[in-house]
């Protein structure tokens, strides 16, 4: 009688032994280590290979699993709402795998909540940064009244629930890859990174949600996304739950004139750009002509010039003196209200900061300094807050109800998220997004590709103020 097929867990893989001959081609990602004259296949792929055993009725012995059944009782009652309840219906009739895509606000949060205490596996959290997960650890321990496990940014505890850092993950899931059975990618459209992908391709948990806003990538690496963690299975647009769920919120676009002195600049330091570009042949629209830019500009002194013009009139555009006047202008309509300022570089943060003495969060803002910014806005001691980049995503801070974007990049996700900010809903809240927009530069094409966007379509995205 030939002996069972036995499943390991190995740093991050899985180690097969006495697979049968007639059963290798039906088992997906199987290679053959010459160094341990075993088959291998990556964790995430446990769920496949198990169920392919199942449907053929083939006896195995598992030892990959390192995981039980657990008793997660929520403290209180909740009551999703419509579409919540859609989401998770969608989610188990996708075989309990796949994204959830909701605009920021909307209680995705909540959903993960209620699908950790219905599926009742030990269940690993994955988050950006360490300010969003410490947001989970408040949020899931005030819901399950119990240890809640911190492995990332100086903490290595793993519970029965844990929130750890994407990079954490990367780092020490071949370790811990076999302890849960349910995975969850929060802000998700990062997984696809090519280092990030390595927390799920590790893990063998065969329950999996991602949640985000915005699941597409500029790379178009969904796909990737969508074979790690399961298909998008439900979504719900900004426009759709606005006035309902989300505040009501109009878009405002603010087209600006430079002056003179920096049009000219401007002017000249757009040419010398566009020139290089014509002359070496580089075409920007393409996934390789940034790197292709940066490799020729490093070759020659004319290069060199090049890429130091390219970025003069980006930051003209970004921060014009005319732009800084409309940011004063806007502050002053919206006396009382909370509001957050967006820039694309900590550069020009600091520059609306300093000159209209307001607190700026940028990467560089020392936690202990964020963690005091944060919560004084929250409760009033603050009504301005400037960032660059940090408050994109992830930070809960539902008292914003308008949104000022002094510049950005071309990413559509990026404008997204900072609308998200400002939607949560309140009680007679109207939202409100400003665009400055400096006239005739770049930025127009940029404004123009975003607002292709749903959230962009509807009734209250008012057309550009000339």
């Amino acid at each position: 009688m030939s002996s069972p097929l036995k499943i390991n867990f190995d740093k991050g893989t899985l180690i097969l032994q006495d697979v049968p001959e007639a059963f290798l081609t039906q088992l997906p990602d199987l290679r053959w280590d010459e160094r341990t004259l075993t088959f291998r296949a990556p964790a995430y792929r446990y769920r496949d290979i198990v169920s392919q055993l199942r449907a053929h009725d083939l006896s195995y012995q598992d030892t990959a699993r390192q995981f039980t059944p657990e008793p997660f009782t929520l403290q209180k009652e909740m009551s999703p709402h419509f579409y919540q309840t859609e989401a998770i219906d969608a989610w188990h009739a996708n075989g309990k795998r796949g994204v959830v895509s909701l605009p920021t606000g909307a209680g995705k949060t909540f959903i993960a909540i209620l699908l950790i205490s219905d599926i009742q596996r030990p269940t690993l959290v994955h988050v950006p940064t360490i300010d969003l997960m410490h947001q989970w650890h408040t949020v899931l321990t005030e819901h399950f009244g119990q240890k809640i496990g911190l492995y990332g940014g100086g903490h290595h505890e793993l519970q029965d629930i844990t929130v750890t850092t994407y990079q954490s993950a990367v780092m020490h899931a071949p370790h811990y890859g076999n302890r849960f059975g349910f995975a969850i990618f929060d802000e998700c459209h990062h997984l696809p990174g090519e280092q990030y992908q390595y927390a799920a391709i590790s893990s063998i948990a065969p329950f999996r949600l991602g949640l985000t806003a915005t699941p597409e990538r500029v790379d178009g690496k969904e796909s990737r996304l969508y074979s790690l963690v399961g298909e998008c299975c439900y979504e719900a647009k900004v426009q759709e739950l606005s006035g309902k769920m989300l505040s009501k919120y109009r878009v405002m676009t603010i087209a600006v004139e430079m002056e003179d002195t920096e049009r000219v600049r401007y002017e000249e330091a757009r040419r010398t750009y566009l020139d290089f570009l014509k002359q070496e042949k580089i075409n920007m629209g393409t996934r390789r002509g940034w790197h292709l830019f940066l490799w020729k500009t490093s070759q020659t002194e004319e290069g060199r010039e090049a890429f130091k013009a390219y970025l003069t009139q980006k930051q003209l555009s970004f921060s014009s003196t005319t732009k800084q006047e409309w940011v004063w202008k806007l502050i002053q309509r919206h006396s009382g209200d909370r509001i957050i300022i967006f820039t694309q570089d900590n550069d020009t943060a600091y520059q609306l900061g300093e000159r209209f003495f307001l607190p700026v969060l940028t990467h560089q803002t020392k936690p202990k300094e964020r963690k005091d910014f944060l919560n004084g806005f929250r409760d009033g001691t603050y009504s301005i807050l400037v960032t660059s980049k940090v408050l994109n995503e992830g930070v809960d801070v539902p008292e914003a109800n308008v949104a000022i974007i002094v510049s950005g990049s071309g990413s559509v996700r990026e404008h997204v998220q900072r609308l998200g900010r400002i939607l949560r809903k309140r009680e007679g809240k109207q939202a409100v997004l400003y665009e400055l927009i400096s006239k005739q530069t770049s930025e127009h094409f940029v404004n123009k590709r975003r607002r292709q966007h749903d959230a962009y379509q509807s009734s209250n995205a008012a057309p550009s103020v000339k």
